[in-house]
């Protein structure tokens, strides 16, 4: 069985779509079917539109479809990303998680292998606790939490999270973070594989 991947993020200014887009590149060479998937916006249209890079970003990505409950059956495995509000995920991507009921009534989103990255405006900005909220989330699906943990040395030199990769907004995307990214999202798949049979 193909590793099939629904790489779920949402972004208001663009850094968690970046993530989303080198984690999608490296699933994609290590064999997986990818699906890049934005959850869908909530916040009222003229908000977005108040404020310039917020705007912008929403019509340089216009085109990539919203993630949908057909999406989370579809796949065998999710890398969620999304920004940290206050400690927490953001609100968008709740919302939609919230709309999972009924997939998740019949099964639809458990013993799968889900991994998840965030991003702060600042280094300590609840980078962890929102990875951790959104494990616990996996847990109540019955799904399974493949973190990247200390499984390369590239975790120590973009920040040492073992829970997912986290990017200080504003910061370069370099060669290690796209490394650290590459690995969760290997890691993702090679786990995915082995527990859909597959060789991906």
């Amino acid at each position: 069985m193909t590793v099939k991947l629904a790489i779920i993020y949402y972004s208001s200014y663009g850094t968690n779509y970046e993530m989303a887009t080198i984690a999608a590149e490296t699933a994609k060479a290590a064999g997986a079917e990818v699906r890049l998937l934005k959850a869908p916006e909530t916040a009222p249209a003229d908000v977005v539109a108040s404020v310039d890079a917020w705007k912008a970003h929403a019509e340089s990505t216009a085109g990539i479809p919203e993630a949908t409950a057909e999406d989370m059956e579809w796949a065998n495995a999710y890398l969620i990303s999304a920004g940290t509000r206050f400690g927490v995920m953001a609100s968008q991507m709740r919302a939609f998680i919230d709309t999972l009921g009924g997939v998740w009534s019949k099964g639809g989103l458990a013993n799968k292998p889900v991994s998840a990255m965030t991003s702060a405006q600042n280094t300590h900005g609840g980078q962890e606790s929102t990875l951790l909220s959104l494990y616990t989330t996996v847990m109540h699906w019955g799904g399974f939490v493949v973190a990247p943990g200390y499984t390369d040395e590239v975790i120590f030199k973009t920040g040492g999270n073992p829970y997912g990769y986290s990017h200080t907004q504003g910061a370069k995307f370099t060669d290690e973070v796209k490394l650290a990214i590459g690995h969760q999202a290997r890691r993702l798949v090679e786990i995915a594989g082995k527990l859909s049979g597959s060789d991906a």
